[in-house]
Formats: C-alpha cells, structure tokens, sequence
C-alpha cells in the first residue's frame, strides 16, 4: 500500500494509529465475530498491511484485549448505576457478582471472547492489576458505607475487587451443575463474603 496506506490519511500519532485499529478490529468483530476475524482483515479494515499492524500490536490477541479494554469504562459505568441503588457494601458485594456473572457474556466484545473459547485469555485479563483497579474504582463511586463494613483504604478496595473479580471469574469459567440462579449465586456470596464485611 506504500503511500496510500490508512486510505490517504495516515494517522498524526501513533496512539491515533493504535486507535484506527482498534476502531477497525471493532468493525470487523461486530460485522463477522471473532471466529471469522483475522489480522488481515484487521489490516484491510484499517487500510493498511499487516506489517504496519505489527508495528503497534505483536499480534491478534493484543488487539483483541485493547477492542476489550475500550468497552470497560461504558460497562464499568453501567455497573456503577445498577450497584448505588443497594444500601449496604455486603448487599453492594453480592450484586457485583451477579451482575458480572449475567452481564459480561452479553457484552458485545467481552462476550465474543468467552464464546469463542478463550477463556485463558479472558481470564489473565480479568485478573490483572489493571482490571482489579478498575474494579476498585467501581466500589470507591458507590455510595455504600464502605467504612461501617471495615473497607477504608486503598488497598481495601483493590483486596475486595480482586475477591469479587475472581468470584464471578469462576463462576463464568466452571458453571454448577445445575447452573445457580442469580438468587442461588446471592445466596452464596452473602454468606461467606458478608462476615468479612461485617454484615
């Protein structure tokens, strides 16, 4: 594609670039799903070589985890919304879950991940430092007393997120036999996450 490469007009950053294919990975994933997604499309998507791919992403994968990583904060502020209207962080902790656990197969990018079997990769991001912050950060904006439920630092809120990540990781991952309803999946979460928080 030489000169004409990005459709004649080529990016002005490289985080603008890293957008456009990010943008155009996007495209392709809504238009034919993960299964029928490949690089080049990628590349064809964007206007460019696979070549100037590799430049910003070494491969599939990274692209696939910033399409993700582009749709965490709509999701993380939908989250947000559902979990203010509980009062108590026990009750806050418990719906967490379930609305992880109900919501993220349903996402449009999340979701592809999971349903084409790569839950290795979902997984090491879900259980990253970055996505633990996110998760952090979703607990601090709820209006909960936090600190009635011994939850006051920093470290507090990356601990619990993490717990609570893991937990809905799981139950995404290795489903019960029969699968639990949303009000089974409260049921145990509150009763073993709830004395931590003190009620």
């Amino acid at each position: 594609m030489g000169h004409h490469g990005w459709r004649g007009n080529p990016p002005g950053t490289e985080d603008e670039a890293r957008r456009r294919i990010v943008e155009a990975a996007t495209a392709c994933l809504d238009r034919a799903g993960l299964a029928k997604t490949s690089l080049s499309d990628v590349a064809a998507e964007a206007g460019v070589t696979r070549q100037t791919v590799y430049r910003y992403f070494p491969g599939l994968n990274d692209i696939l985890r910033a399409v993700a990583l582009a749709g965490v904060e709509e999701f993380a502020g939908r989250m947000e919304r559902h979990l203010a209207s509980f009062g108590s962080a026990t009750e806050v902790a418990v719906e967490s879950v379930v609305f992880a656990v109900r919501t993220v197969p349903g996402e449009p990018h999340l979701g592809l991940l999971l349903q084409a079997g790569e839950a290795d990769f979902f997984t090491v991001g879900v259980s990253s430092p970055l996505a633990f912050s996110y998760g952090a950060r979703i607990l601090r904006n709820v209006p909960a007393d936090w600190s009635a439920a011994g939850v006051t630092t920093d470290d507090d809120f990356q601990g619990l997120a993490e717990i609570l990540m893991r937990l809905f990781l799981s139950f995404l991952q290795y489903p019960s036999t029969p699968a639990l309803t949303d009000d089974g999946i409260r049921v145990l979460v509150r009763r073993w996450i709830g004395p931590a928080l003190r009620g």
